[in-house]
């Protein structure tokens, strides 16, 4: 690889002079800027980014640990964070924990070892990092947390409003005339300690209704596990009516086992999930979503992240609302349109 001594040598300048043509061009003449630039060209010169950063006593990578990379979410969320953050001179690096507490403390030694300024993280569950993230915040490292925070922590965050965003969800498939209501997932203080879960049990209760117990399977956020969860749920003697998928992988497994077993969506079940991501409108019937608003979650977590970068102290949690996005997925269960065909026709 070229050095910034290569391109001075080959210029005719002093590397001091090359170096000021990468960083304060305005002060080099014209001429020797294009000698300079024309050298770059010409060797394929390209910066090493992280030592100079390190030289100058700030580093200007930042990591990014996301839950999943086969979740839309946090590639969208990926997206737009590179993008804010690039205009302010940084670069992203990202890295997956698998919801994993203990799988993100190895993440964290990797990110730390090479010398991230900050990390922005979707928390794994478990309290395997806990201990660790409080030396990177000693260390100087900035952390601000996102999509998911964990009870008591000391991180400024980022998050849906899950609990309302629950709420509506069953509101909305209780006023449709569901009353077997089945969520994607139990909650768990360890393995599934997530809001949407938790909030579940506590959303049906409001509305009169309870959650059957043979609907409850603590399981992960993945498509596999919702595929199998559903196919389970769907051949018990009293079946769901409707399914809430709490995230937008779930719904993938869950249409996949719907899909297996030959029923109709929503003459049969209705599906709902959080996640607006683009299949969701184009299969049919598309599917009825609680949509979060990830790009605005992700520029106000990098403008959280941003600000402890400059020094400003900031503690900081911010809440944004879901929005039902109501499609051909969901629809009155077929007992109560009977009924009410019932009830014409006397």
């Amino acid at each position: 690889m070229s050095t910034i001594e290569d391109v001075a040598r080959l210029a005719g300048v002093a590397p001091t002079t090359a170096k000021r043509a990468l960083r304060e061009p305005e002060k080099l003449t014209p001429a020797t800027l294009a000698r300079v630039q024309q050298a770059i060209e010409q060797l394929h010169y390209e910066p090493d980014l992280r030592a100079g950063g390190l030289r100058a006593g700030q580093s200007s990578i930042i990591g990014l640990i996301v839950g999943s990379i086969l979740e839309p979410f946090f590639a969208q969320f990926a997206r737009t964070a590179t993008r804010v953050l690039a205009d302010s001179g940084y670069t992203l690096i990202i890295s997956e924990n698998e919801y994993s507490a203990a799988r993100e403390l190895e993440e964290l030694r990797r990110l730390y070892g090479l010398r991230v300024a900050g990390i922005m993280l979707r928390p794994g569950y478990g309290a395997e990092s806990r201990d660790y993230l409080t030396r990177l915040t000693g260390r100087g490292v900035g952390i601000v947390e996102y999509d998911y925070a964990p009870p008591h922590s000391p991180y400024s965050s980022v998050t849906l409003d899950n609990p309302r965003a629950m709420y509506s969800a069953v509101e909305y498939l209780h006023g449709l005339g569901h009353r077997r209501i089945a969520a994607l997932g139990t909650y768990h203080p360890v393995i599934h300690p997530e809001e949407r879960s938790r909030t579940f049990p506590e959303a049906m209760n409001a509305c009169g209704l309870r959650v059957y117990p043979e609907y409850q399977r603590v399981t992960l956020l993945t498509e596999d596990t919702a595929y199998s969860l559903t196919h389970e749920l769907l051949g018990l003697p009293q079946p769901p009516t409707a399914l809430i998928a709490l995230a937008g992988t779930q719904a993938i497994g869950a249409y996949r086992a719907i899909r297996e077993r030959g029923l109709q969506i929503p003459g049969d079940l209705s599906l709902l999930t959080f996640d607006d991501y683009p299949w969701t409108a184009l299969v049919e019937p598309p599917i009825t979503v609680m949509d979060q608003p990830v790009e605005e979650m992700a520029r106000a977590t990098t403008a959280l992240m941003l600000a402890h970068l400059e020094g400003q102290p900031v503690s900081e949690h911010r809440m944004f609302p879901s929005r039902l996005i109501v499609r051909g997925s969901t629809a009155p269960p077929a007992a109560a349109l009977a009924a009410a065909h019932g009830r014409a026709a006397g």
